[in-house]
C-alpha cells in the first residue's frame, strides 16, 4: 500500500520486517512534533541499507511512516509488552529518554490513536501476513526475521551498554530451537561483536504475535546496537560504510544459517 508498507517478494522462506525505518509522516501530523520530536532520534536508521542484499530471496515488508505516527511493533490493545518496565507506548508521547516529542496540547488522543491503529497499523499487519501466508504455501514453512536498531546508551530503558547483537525469541516460544540455534551460535562465535539471546529485548509484539513454531511460523527479532553501523548514534545519524560492512559479514551467515535451518525443518514436515 503506497505510503503506508513497501514489499518486495521472494522465494526464500525469510521474511525481513522492518517495522520502524519508516520516517514519512503526514504534514498535519509532523508540524504537531515540538524540536525535540522532529528529531526523530528513535528511528532504526539505515536498516533497509544494512541488510540490502544480504539474502537475495528474502521477502521484505518495510514501513514508510515513521514510528511516532504509530508504533508497529506494539500490541494494538496498547498492552505493554515489559510490564514493569520503562517502554513506549502504541503512540508513543514521549522518545527513548522519556522526553516529551508532542507541542503542549498537541498529544494524540485516544480517538486519534484509534484512526491511526486502523490506517498505519493494520495495513502493515495484513501486508506482512498475506507474505507469511504466500511464502509459507511456497516452502512449507516461514521465517519472520524482525530487523530492530536502537541506540547504545539509554538510561531509561537499560542500564549500562546494550550489546552489539540483541537476539529475542521470547524465551524460544517463537521459533524452533534449531532456528535459535542458528542465529544464536553465529553471532556469539562473531569477533569483535557483543551478543545476547533473551536479554532485555526478547522480541516484540510482531515477534511474539506470529511466531507459531507448532504450525510452521516462525519469528526472531534482531535489535542491533546502533554503533554498530552508524557514524554517530545522534544527529545526522550517518551510516558507517566500513563498521555496516563488518557487521553485514555477520548479518549475512545469521541469515544464510537461519534459512537453511528453516529448509530442514521443512523437508522434516514433509516427510
Amino acid at each position: 500500500m503506497t505510503g503506508i508498507v513497501a514489499v518486495a517478494r521472494g522465494e526464500s522462506p525469510v521474511i525481513l520486517a522492518f517495522p520502524h525505518s519508516g520516517t514519512a509522516m503526514p504534514p498535519a501530523i509532523r508540524e504537531r512534533l515540538n524540536d525535540n520530536g522532529r528529531i526523530l532520534s528513535d528511528t532504526d536508521w539505515h536498516l533497509p541499507r544494512l541488510y540490502d542484499g544480504l539474502l537475495p530471496e528474502a521477502t521484505t515488508v518495510r514501513a514508510e511512516q515513521h514510528r511516532y505516527v504509530i508504533d508497529l511493533n506494539r500490541d494494538p490493545s496498547g498492552a505493554s509488552l515489559y510490564p514493569g518496565q520503562n517502554t513506549t507506548a502504541l503512540v508513543p508521547l514521549t522518545d527513548f529518554d522519556n522526553v516529551a516529542i508532542w507541542k503542549a496540547g498537541a498529544e494524540p488522543d485516544a480517538d486519534e490513536i484509534a484512526r491511526r491503529r486502523a490506517q498505519y497499523h493494520a495495513p502493515y499487519h495484513a501486508a506482512l501476513e498475506a507474505e507469511i501466508a504466500r511464502v509459507k504455501a511456497l516452502r512449507g514453512i516461514a521465517v519472520v526475521y524482525d530487523c530492530h536498531s536502537i541506540r547504545s546508551h539509554i538510561p531509561f530503558l537499560f542500564e549500562g551498554r546494550l550489546p552489539d547483537l540483541n537476539i529475542g525469541t521470547d524465551m524460544g516460544r517463537t521459533c524452533a530451537a534449531e532456528i535459535e540455534a542458528a542465529a544464536a551460535m553465529t553471532v556469539e562465535a562473531a569477533p569483535g561483536f557483543t551478543s545476547v539471546l533473551n536479554g532485555r529485548f526478547r522480541g516484540g509484539w510482531t515477534t511474539r504475535h506470529y511466531g507459531r513454531p507448532e504450525t510452521g511460523v516462525h519469528a526472531i527479532q534482531m535489535e542491533l546496537a546502533q554503533a554498530t553501523h552508524l557514524a554517530t548514534e545522534t544527529a545526522p545519524f550517518g551510516y558507517d560504510a566500513e563498521r555496516a560492512d563488518r557487521l553485514r559479514a555477520v548479518l549475512r551467515v545469521v541469515l544464510e544459517r537461519v534459512e537453511t535451518a528453516a529448509l530442514s525443518l521443512a523437508s522434516q514436515r514433509t516427510t
